[in-house]
């Protein structure tokens, strides 16, 4: 049977692989910060940016799907627009 909704599910397999390829991108980088022949402050400034920029990206990445989703929404006849 067609799912009702009309939203589209992401296979385990494509998850699993997001998130595999989320934690060895973070891990590479973490790592080569920490082999970084620098300062320890210098490190911990990349480490920061480093997190800065996955936070801002997670948040961005919600934005735009919660933009898209409210520019989708089903018409129910009787709620009040």
């Amino acid at each position: 049977m067609s799912d009702a909704s009309g939203k589209q599910q992401n296979t385990a397999a494509f998850y699993g692989q997001a998130v595999a390829s989320f934690a060895v991108a973070m891990g590479a980088t973490a790592i080569g910060i920490f082999k970084l022949n620098a300062d320890a402050w210098v490190r911990a400034f990349l480490g920061i940016a480093v997190l800065y920029l996955v936070t801002s990206a997670f948040t961005l990445a919600k934005v735009i799907r919660d933009r898209q989703d409210a520019a989708q929404r089903d018409y129910h006849p009787f709620e009040k627009l």
